[in-house]
């Protein structure tokens, strides 16, 4: 279960050698947004030289490459798939077009260097408006594509609206990623709240945000990671509830019933396709002894 995804920039050593430390369930390595033009190669050879040097646990391992408009991503892939990443994450994404680049590109050295077909997935941020509404088509142009993130800073100014704490100004975009996410069977990812002294308003935006779908949120800053995995952590009722839903089920196996009822409300397919993923959820972060 991933829940928090924080960015780290690819130029700032201490940072990166931070995110061993850190509680996130996965580390974003930046080489992006993060990284002016003249450090882009330098930025590079330090992600390349942490990942093989520092053990980062069981976080997830991810890499932003630059855009596939740059001359700087073809250089990236080359430096970072040796490395065997769990994701790349491509900036920007507004088509199958890109997907299918990335992807061939990413087959070709694959293939040259001897790595099995696949080992790295690929994470889409959707940050344009054009990606917003080809959401479908991007989470469904390859088996790679694991994920959809949203990405609002970038979205807002295309549409040339103003980005608020509220996020009624991308109440579109999100659910447009949740729906088009769930069609193709992958996950999606909110984008980061990005006052990092407003610890309220980060609540309030990542409990929408869960009620919406999301399985996660970005984060960009260390102080986030906490709540945001609280936030979209499976809570005691959640997983006493699951439980119980499985139980009624095996009960009215037992007494031959064909219709099953919890709590005076008939225990119907998406009751159980619900548990089941709380209770996923819940063995994959531990939490099955502290109910």
């Amino acid at each position: 279960m991933t829940r928090s995804f924080l960015f780290l920039p690819g130029n700032r050593p201490k940072m990166l050698l931070n995110g061993a430390w850190l509680q996130a369930d996965a580390l974003i390595f930046d080489l992006e947004d993060a990284v002016s033009p003249e450090e882009k190669d330098a930025a590079r050879i330090l992600v390349c030289h942490g990942l093989s040097a520092v053990d980062y646990g069981s976080r997830q391992i991810v890499i932003r490459i630059n855009s596939l408009e740059t001359p700087y991503w073809e250089e990236d892939l080359e430096g970072v798939l040796p490395l065997k990443p769990a994701m790349v994450l491509l900036p920007k994404a507004d088509g199958m077009e890109a997907v299918k680049t990335l992807e061939n590109k990413m087959e070709e050295i694959e293939g040259r260097m001897g790595i099995p077909k696949g080992t790295t997935k690929i994470g889409a941020l959707i940050e344009t408006a054009m990606g917003v509404e080809k959401a479908y088509e991007i989470g469904s142009a390859s088996s790679r594509v694991a994920a959809l993130f949203l990405g609002a800073e970038d979205l807002t100014a295309d549409l040339g609206c103003v980005r608020t704490k509220e996020g009624a100004e991308i109440s579109y975009a999100r659910g447009r990623l949740v729906n088009a996410a769930g069609a193709c069977a992958i996950e999606a990812f909110d984008t980061p709240f990005t006052d990092i002294e407003d610890t309220e308003g980060l609540e309030r935006d990542a409990r929408l945000a869960r009620e919406m779908g999301f399985s996660g949120k970005l984060v960009i800053s260390p102080r986030h990671i906490e709540k945001v995995n609280e936030i979209f952590r499976p809570g005691r009722e959640e997983i006493s509830y699951a439980r119980e839903v499985f139980s009624a089920i095996e009960e009215g196996k037992r007494a031959g019933k064909g219709a099953v009822a919890l709590r005076g409300k008939m225990i119907d397919a998406p009751v159980v396709k619900r548990a089941e993923r709380i209770l996923q959820m819940a063995a994959e972060i531990g939490e099955e002894a502290e109910v």
